[in-house]
Formats: C-alpha cells, structure tokens, sequence
C-alpha cells in the first residue's frame, strides 16, 4: 500500500482546487483521475483545425447521428460536436440506469469537465443560504455569504473573473477583471428593459475567463471554440490554472486511467484510510492511502462511491448515518425563454467570437415582492443578441451572382434569452445503486429525479417574462418557447444543465445531512467532499465558483485540523 498525505478523488474544478490548496499547504497529496491524461496545449488536438479539415465539418452530433453512435447520452447536449467529442466519455465507459430520463454528462480526462464549461461564475448570496430555512424546503444551510466570501475572493483573484459591479444584494459583486463588451443589439434591448422595468438589470456574463493577463495566462482574443482547449489559459481549467499551481509544489502525482472503487474504511480508528482503485486499463486493483481524502469526483460519480463503500456501521453507504446520502438531488430547469428579432442596427456589427453572453439577475420573489404567488425561489436569463451570417444563404431563394451579393452583408439581428430556474431539494428526487455491476465491479446508479410542480410553474413566468422583455425593449416577431416536453421525455429534462448537485448535501444537523459547515463528514472526520454534492440547495445561478470556493475553505479547515491532531 502506498501512503500519502491526501488523496483528491477527481480532477476537474473541484479536484484541482482541492490539488492545488493542499500540496501548497504541504501535503503530499495523491490526484486520482478514471479518465486519460489531457496535457495543456498538446493533446488540445483540434483547437484551431477549421471545420473543412474534419470530416463532418464540425457538425453539432446528435442522439443517433454519425459520430455519436458511442455517445448516445453525451450527445443530448447542444455542446457535443464533432471537434470536441473526445472530451466527453463513452458512454459504455460508465453506464446508468434512469428511472425517468436524466442526462449525465461526463469528461473523460485530466481536468474533467473543466476544460468544456461554459465558465459563468455568479455568487450566491444570503438570498440563497437562508431560502431553505425562509420557506421550509431542504435543510438550512450551515454556512452564510459572510463564511464564504472571502473564499469567493480568494478564488476569483486566481481563475480570474470579467465581469460588472452592480450592486445587488441577490448576486454579490466579486474581484473583477475589466467586463467583455455588449455588442449594438444586446445594448439596444438592454435600454429597452430597463426602461419599462426600473427593478430588472441586463449585464454582460461574468465569466472565468481573463480580459487582463494574469500569472502567465493571455486575456481571450475572441477566437472561439473554447470547448476545444484553450492553449493561451485565457478560460480557467485544470490544466491551465491549478494544476500547474499544485505541479510547482512537487508534492502532487496524478494518477489519470484509474477508477475508485470504494473508500476504505477503519471502525477501530473512525477514518478512512485510503482507497481502492482499478486501472481502468489493466482491470488490476491497487490500494492507496492517506491521511486525509477529499472527494471531488463531481456530484453522482462521488455519491455512487460512497454508497459503494460499505462496512458493518455504514451499511447503506460510508458516513450515511442519517440515511440522506442519494436523496435531494437538483439540477437547474432551464430552455424555457424567447427570442425575436431587432430591426435596424445594419451599419452595427462586432468583432471576434465573444465567448459571453448578457445574464439577468433573479427579480422574482426579492424581499418582500409578492409579484408571484404560484412558485417559490426565482430564476435568471442568459442570452445573447446576434446577426445571420452568410450561412443563411442554405435557407434563402436564389443563385448566382444575385444571392452572393446579397449574402455579402450581414443579415437581420436577433436576441434571444433562456431562464435557468431554481431547483426544490426533495427527497424523491434521488439516486440508488442497482444489482447490475459495470466492468470493473462497480453497481450502476440509478437515478430518479423529475421536474416537481413549483419548477413546472416557474418554467411559465420565465417564458412569459422573456417574452415580455422583448416586446417591451422594441423587439419583433417575439415567441416564447419551453423545450420541456414532461416527465418521461427528452427535452430539457434534469440533468441537461449539466448542473448536478445535491445527494451528499451540508446541514447543522447529523441527524439530517452528510456534512458538516467545512464539507467534513460528520460521521467521519477525515472525509471531505466539495464537489456538487455537497449542495443543500441549488439557487438559480451557475453553481462552479460555489464548489470552487467551497473547496478551498475546505482545503484550508481540513490542514488546519491535521496541525491540531484532529484528524
């Protein structure tokens, strides 16, 4: 067996976070990874390819297309295309079972799913840390924003965070760098809603990618495929941000094509003492071990391991003393919006591929607005305005010289938005192991998890208010539209947000939750989870800088407690 100080279990946003903050603090510490190893800028392989050199022209691969026959779940979301593929997993890799579908989207490498994020980072505020206590719904949060903006500081001043100061007591303002720039229709629409609603804010995205330099990173050059691989490090991932952070310490090994089998267990002691791991290639099993293990494997792969990791006092799953562990899973309910298109501007265009879009803040139920009765909690908007391109061409009458001319110019704007709206927890929205094993002895999840009556009610306000918006900032040809086709169907179903959380979640109480105010379990001490997981409630914005935050607070509790003897 071979011993380490710590032992991370992923190595996506949470993972090398939890990497970087623990061999900086002096901690020998092992990084577990069950996909391939992915180098910056090397294995980056069709970063600036143009699409004419791939075979499908960069085609966006959908369910039962070419290109996507190993990917049948991977390719539900509109961000699997062709160029990018090899940064999801094989869906044969790590199968599920959905009860009523749920779309898992996974990475397969190195720095996980950091290295195709959409990069929104939005504080939560008390907002969003009391509304469980307010309304009744979960259990109350064990922490508030003052525990954890300090860490939400210390974590924007390193990834490095554009965006604009507002103001807003419902969406913190951070350490920003210098904000991208809307572009002529984004303004137009801006001034249009924020004139007939004085309460409602329209901004650029904050987003984790750099409009300044920053410790050898380069600011975005507008070039755009960021799901490919950003060599300049102008988006925060793994690679490009603290996993050479933990590198230059020289205490961090990274063991990519390894799956974690279960964590070990020793009742004698109340600790973990390390893991059981598989190479993935070899099938063969190794154990490892450590002082301290952070889970960070994201939200379902770190539940399905400890459910796992049984032993005779944690026979439904380690530290599930309360019976929670699986239970309150969430995921944001989003694709219900408008669109509608924006007359004149034809002398106004912009440069680059601006990878942001405009974000507007949650309005619905602030204090004591009693705007809307039918629904709890509230949502916010992405989205964007642009032109039609020559492309447009393909749908157009016409030929010859006559069409080229007129495809010359760019065509008519458009702006569109999409609500992405706030999740009950519920106890019935849950994940479990099945008798089915996968090929390395692992049960499959089982995942049941469905839209509950207070999302489906809200789903109807964010269409309605998109559409309003519009109409109201001088727009045309205004349609709303809810891609959620109900309960059984694909169509913005849970888990097509790609924003999975809860199943392990916080609480004050270890009768009622997994962890504890530091993501320390309660149950067993030297066992810390920060990814998704953790989550008692989901708020209604991008939840990535949270676990970030989370991570390194958890980081700082846990060397803290190894000093002390604690642990």
């Amino acid at each position: 067996m071979i011993t380490y100080d710590a032992i991370v279990v992923g190595s996506g946003i949470t993972g090398g976070w939890a990497a970087k903050e623990l061999t900086e603090k002096g901690l020998r510490t092992l990084m577990i990874e069950r996909g391939r190893e992915v180098v910056h800028r090397k294995d980056y392989i069709t970063e600036h390819k143009p699409s004419w050199e791939l075979p499908l022209r960069d085609a966006r691969l959908s369910v039962g297309t070419k290109g996507a026959e190993e990917y049948p779940i991977q390719a539900r979301t509109g961000q699997f295309r062709e160029s990018n593929k090899h940064f999801f997993i094989k869906d044969k890799k790590s199968p599920y079972i959905e009860d009523k579908p749920f779309t898992w989207i996974q990475g397969d490498q190195v720095g996980g799913k950091s290295l195709i994020w959409g990069r929104q980072v939005y504080r939560w505020s008390d907002l969003d840390f009391e509304a469980n206590l307010r309304d009744g719904h979960g259990v109350d949060w064990p922490i508030r924003y003052a525990d954890i903006a300090p860490w939400y500081s210390y974590v924007e001043r390193f990834i490095g965070v554009s965006g604009e100061k507002l103001g807003l007591a419902q969406l913190p303002d951070g350490e920003f760098q210098p904000p991208m720039e809307m572009n002529a229709g984004e303004q137009l629409v801006k001034t249009g809603i924020e004139r007939a609603f004085p309460d409602r804010h329209v901004t650029i995205g904050r987003v984790a990618i750099l409009t300044q330099p920053l410790n050898g990173r380069l600011p975005c050059h507008y070039c755009g495929p960021c799901e490919r691989g950003c060599s300049t490090g102008s988006y925060f991932s793994t690679q490009a941000s603290t996993l050479p952070a933990a590198q230059a310490t020289r205490r961090l090994t990274v063991l990519p094509n390894s799956i974690v089998h279960s964590v070990i267990y020793d009742a004698n002691k109340n600790r973990v003492t390390g893991v059981r791991v598989v190479d993935t290639v070899t099938k063969q099993t190794q154990e490892y071990q450590a002082r301290v293990v952070f889970l960070c494997a994201s939200t379902l792969a770190t539940t399905r391991l400890l459910l796992n990791s049984t032993s005779p006092r944690f026979p439904n799953g380690l530290a599930n003393s309360s019976g929670v562990l699986g239970h309150y899973l969430m995921d944001h309910h989003f694709l219900a919006g408008a669109g509608g298109s924006i007359e004149g501007l034809l002398d106004h265009y912009y440069q680059g591929n601006r990878p942001n879009g405009i974000y507007i803040p949650r309005f619905r139920n602030l204090g004591d607005d009693a705007s809307r009765r039918d629904f709890v909690r509230g949502f916010g908007y992405q989205g964007g305005a642009s032109r039609q391109g020559w492309g447009r061409g393909g749908g157009e009458r016409g030929f010859g010289v006559e069409l080229k001319r007129k495809l010359h110019d760019p065509g008519q704007w458009s702006m569109g938005m999409t609500g992405f709206g706030e999740c009950l927890p519920r106890e019935d929205n849950y994940v479990e192991l099945s008798d089915q094993k996968d090929e390395f002895g692992i049960p499959l999840l089982k995942i049941h998890c469905t839209w509950g009556d207070n999302e489906l009610a809200m789903r109807k306000d964010m269409a309605a208010s998109a559409g309003e918006m519009l109409e109201a900032a001088g727009c045309k040809n205004v349609h709303t539209y809810d891609a959620y086709r109900g309960s059984g169907q694909l169509g913005a179903e849970p888990g097509f947000a790609i924003h999975e959380m809860g199943t392990a979640r916080m609480g004050r109480d270890p009768k009622t939750s997994v962890l504890n105010a530091f993501n320390q379990a309660h149950d067993v001490p030297n066992l810390f989870v920060t990814d998704g997981a953790c989550m008692a409630s989901s708020s209604c914005v991008n939840p990535s800088i949270t676990y970030m935050a989370l991570t390194a607070r958890a980081c700082d509790h846990a060397v803290e407690e190894l000093k002390r003897g604690n642990l």
